[in-house]
Parts: C-alpha cells; structure tokens; sequence
C-alpha cells in the first residue's frame, strides 16, 4: 500500500484486474465529431426553447452566444488537455492530475450527474414525441422510457465498433434531417409577426402579442442571463469526447480536430434552429416557450398534420442520436472512476467479448432510470410526467456547470503547475479563455437558482453527492488502484516536485 498526503491509499492491481477492464481502440476522427455531435443535437430538437419564455427572441439569441463562448472556452481547454492526458477519466483525469484525488473525485461526481441524468432527460423527450405520433395515453409513458433504454443500451454493450457506427449513421441523419428543416423553412418564415410575438404580461409573465412585431429583449438584460440554463440546452455534452480517449486510435491527433469540428458544426446549427424555428407563421416563439417538440411543431407548420407519423419519426431522430450516444459517456464515465476505486470497483468490469463496460452503463442507467420513476409515483402520472423534463434538466445542468468551472480550473493549474507536460494542442485561447468559462458558468448557476424547479432537483443532488462522497470518506479513498489516470497524476507530481528541488538547489 501507498498513502499520499491528501490521505488516500493506493494498491498496485495486478494484470488480470485490468485485463477484465480492457477498452478496445476503433474510433478516428469523424467518429469522435460524430460522438460530440450526436450527443448534443437533441438540444436542437427540444428543450432550449424553453428560453423563450423567459428572454423572448432576442434573449435568446443572446444567451447562446454567451454559453457559446463559454463552450469555446472549455473546448478548447479540453481539446488542450485530452491529447496531454489520454484517459478515459477525461474530466476527473484532468482534476485528479491538477488538484490531488478529492479534486479529482469531486469534479468526476459532478460529471457523473450530467451524464446519469441527461439520457433521462432526453427519453422523456423521446416519449413525448412517441405519445405524440401513436396517440399514446402519457400514462404509458414509463414503458417506453424502458424500452429505448433497454434497446440503446444493448447497442452500446454489443460492440464498440457497432456503436461507434450507429453513433456516426444516426448523427448525420439528425443533421440531415436540421438541413431539410432549414431548407423547408426559409421560404415560409414571417420573422416580426411570430419570432417577436412575445409580450411582458401585469404580472412579469411572457403574453402573446397578437400581431407579434414586439420588442427583441422583451424582459431586458435580466431576461438575457435568465435565458442562460436553456441556452446551456444548445451545447450540452460535448465536452464528453475525452471519455472515448483510450477507444481513440489516436488521441493525440485526433481528440482536437474531433472536439473543434464538433462545436463549429453546433454553432451553425444551433443559430439556425433559434432563428427558424420561431419565425414558422402557426408557430411563434411564444407557443415554443412551452413546446415539448418544438420541431415537429415547425414541421407541422410546413407541411399540414396529414403526415404527423412521418414528420413526428423525423424529428425523433435526433433525440434517439443523443440518447445513443450520452449512454456511451454514462458508461465510460463510471467506469474510469470505477476502475480507479472511487467508485465499487466492479462497477468497472468490461465485457470478456465485446470489451464494453456493461456493468457500468447498466448500473448508470438502473440509477437514471429510477429517478425518473420515484418522480413519476410520488407525484402521479400528470404532474409527475409534466415536471420530471424540467427538474432533471435542472439537476444534469446543475452538475454539468460545477463540472466546467473545475475542469476550467484545472486547465489553469495545469498550465501554471505542470508547464512542461507535452501538449499535443494549444488553447490560442489560453488561461483567459478558461476563466471566461468560469465566469458564465458561475452567472449562469446563479440565474438557474431563480428556476422554481431549481429547488425540487438541486436538493436530490445534494442527497447524491452526500452518498457519494460519505462512500469515498469512508471507504473508496482507502481502496484506490493505480490506474492509467492515478499513475499519470502522481508520476507528473513527482516530477514537478523534482524540478521546484532542483531549481532551488
């Protein structure tokens, strides 16, 4: 055993641990585009435009920009310090190499709720789409959330080289499917009448302008930074590409170009959709304030109700890309704190044929899965199905924020601390860009707090992170394993302590 002064303890596993744990390397750089990609397009097809009701057009655009730059920021951080630390821990690699294994553990739990929670968040999503298109009763609705975890689950653990094909097919027909919705659009839009339609209400609440031609900011610069936690909708999950850094062929090389080709492809698309879809006459981004399937409403628009089944199919298909692909991160995300030892080691065991970490991503989406049904028969059917969207989006916003700002740190403490590390890729951006990240995602946390569903979800995290962290004072910090991420961190802080001797003497 080994102890470190941040009072952990260490063993040396032998080869048969790790050969149980073994990862398999299949992916190049259009399949880590298409993994970033298709794990935030269902952003695009519902959720963020939630933000109008709060910021009105106008807010909402802005509110992307400004989560845009944050996402530049932390990208580029990222896309800095995957190739330098090539783990499959990506961002509790990263925290665990610049703040010492509670840095690391405390930023991967962050991450951890994102990832257990968002795959929640987008098959409620699906589900409405489905009860749309089938006219199914929404009391059902439990039933099809099992059914698509269990048929997405059976793709991830089937074989990596499945998956990673399945993530590439299903991400270029959602984007197929953005640019026909595009290209529908422009010709019908009418932008003043129904993108503006949003007035300020006796009460402070958006109304509907009849006429439309209403302000761009109708609730003011407020309205801007409350529209924030929606527009975070645009982006959200990208930053996972590092959880495939060890399923990389070559990271070094292609976890850049794979992260940046990623977010100048949502860009794109996400100005698109924020313009488009509200501009649709029978639409109006007043009515998207509220929209459950903001995009079938714009297909509907065009096209007439006579083909609902078809359009409704259509827009599903970029729900279904994110569901894919945000489960492949859920499992790779608990499997790198799990074969490390802060969480049950064999939560990390891979499976002997297809070398996938099924038990992890099982476990993750039993976890998922649960909370959503807990939700679902405490409060009953209606009120637990119109809610549960919204307080899960909360609590996988909620953590993914902590989860920059640490990753953000860590990039600047890497920089300052460890300056002779190899660096694949550099920043232009630099340490500014890092603590702009900073800086939204902490504005962004304080206008989340105002969401009346904020309450309802932040305290269950509070419960998840009490658990988790009573479990790793307890008993994970006294049983971590020397993993490829473990090694690294302590290997570098050796020799950096090395270098501060050497330069003094």
């Amino acid at each position: 055993m080994d102890s470190s002064s941040a009072g952990v303890s260490y063993k040396k596993a032998d080869a048969s641990y790790f050969e149980k744990r073994g990862l398999s390397r299949y992916a190049g750089v259009w399949s880590l585009w298409s993994l970033g990609v298709g794990a935030v397009i269902s952003g695009h097809f519902s959720g963020w435009n939630f933000g109008f009701a709060t910021g009105g057009w106008g807010g909402m655009l802005v509110a992307g920009i400004i989560i845009a730059i944050m996402y530049l920021g932390l990208t580029f951080s990222i896309a800095e310090m995957s190739p330098a630390l090539p783990h499959t821990g990506a961002a509790y690699s990263f925290a665990r190499t610049a703040m010492g294994p509670w840095g690391g553990f405390i930023t991967g739990l962050c991450e951890n709720v994102e990832y257990v929670l968002t795959p929640a968040v987008v098959v409620t999503f699906i589900t409405a789409y489905v009860n749309s298109i089938l006219g199914l009763d929404p009391a059902y609705s439990p039933f099809v959330w099992i059914v698509f975890y269990l048929i997405f689950l059976g793709l991830n653990i089937f074989g990596l080289e499945l998956s990673f094909k399945v993530t590439l097919v299903i991400t270029l027909i959602s984007l197929g499917v953005l640019v026909f919705f595009w290209m529908s659009a422009i010709p019908n839009i009418d932008f003043s009448r129904w993108a503006l339609n949003i007035g300020v209400g006796p009460d402070g609440a958006a109304v509907e302008l009849p006429e439309g031609n209403g302000s761009f900011f109708p609730f003011g610069f407020s309205g801007v930074l409350a529209t924030l936690p929606f527009a975070v909708w645009l982006f959200l999950a990208i930053e996972q590409l590092p959880l495939a850094a060890e399923e990389s062929v070559d990271p070094k090389r292609d976890m850049p170009k794979g992260i940046i080709l990623g977010m100048v492809t949502l860009m794109v698309s996400a100005f698109m959709i924020v313009l488009l879809n509200p501009s649709l006459p029978g639409v109006g981004a007043f009515h998207l304030g509220s929209s459950l399937e903001p995009l079938l409403d714009g297909f509907k628009a065009i096209y007439g109700d006579g083909g609902v089944v078809l359009l409704g199919l259509v827009a599903l298909t970029g729900l279904i890309a994110s569901f894919h692909t945000i489960l492949y991160a859920q499992g790779r995300q608990i499997y790198s704190l799990s074969r490390a030892g802060y969480f049950p080691t064999a939560l990390s065991i891979t499976h002997s044929r297809y070398k996938t970490p099924f038990v992890a991503n099982i476990a993750g989406a039993v976890v998922g899965l649960a909370v959503m049904l807990a939700i679902w028969f405490a409060l009953g059917a209606e009120q637990g199905g119109s809610i549960i969207g919204s307080v899960l989006l909360n609590m996988a916003v909620f953590g993914a924020m902590f989860s920059y700002i640490m990753q953000a740190i860590s990039f600047i403490l890497l920089r300052k601390n460890l300056p002779h590390i190899e660096r694949p890729f550099r920043s232009p951006f630099g340490i500014p860009g890092a603590v702009l990240t900073i800086v939204i995602a902490i504005v962004t946390l304080l206008y989340q707090i105002q969401d009346p569903n904020f309450s309802k979800g932040v305290l269950w995290v509070a419960v998840w992170f009490a658990v988790a962290i009573a479990y790793f004072a307890f008993v994970g910090r006294h049983r971590l394993i020397l993993s490829p991420e473990e090694e690294f961190a302590m290997e570098h802080k050796q020799a950096a302590a090395n270098a501060t001797s050497a330069a003094k003497a």
